[in-house]
């Protein structure tokens, strides 16, 4: 059984930044791809940032530039750093996880607001 366990939301002032992390039960290199997706209220879940195994990133238009996905050498750790955030990007933030099955994590909660 895959666990994904997301850290590092709060609440944030425009402009500010934070770190999410998403820690694995098993190594993050033996997924093809790993992401982070987020749900925000009233609205559909939508694809944020991607890794694949290989390194290749991927990012929605409206965090480009913002928003950096990485991972850990260890193989344990997928994070996304958020940088000068804005108030729609206020949402539950969830970890994705994919092989032959998408695994999901209990998400973490991002609130941007002064």
């Amino acid at each position: 059984q895959v666990q994904l366990v997301e850290s590092g939301g709060g609440l944030v002032q425009p402009g500010g930044s934070l770190r999410l992390s998403c820690a694995a039960s098993r190594s993050i290199f033996s997924f093809n791809v790993m992401g982070w997706y987020r749900q925000a209220p009233g609205k559909q879940r939508e694809l944020v940032a991607l890794i694949s195994s290989g390194g290749w990133t991927n990012y929605a238009d409206s965090v480009k530039g913002r928003f950096t996905i990485s991972r850990d050498n260890a193989g344990k750790t997928v994070y996304l750093q958020m940088n000068s955030l804005k108030s729609e990007d206020t949402a539950v933030y969830y970890c994705n996880a994919r092989d032959s099955q998408y695994y999901w994590g209990q998400g973490t909660q991002v609130t941007v607001s002064s």
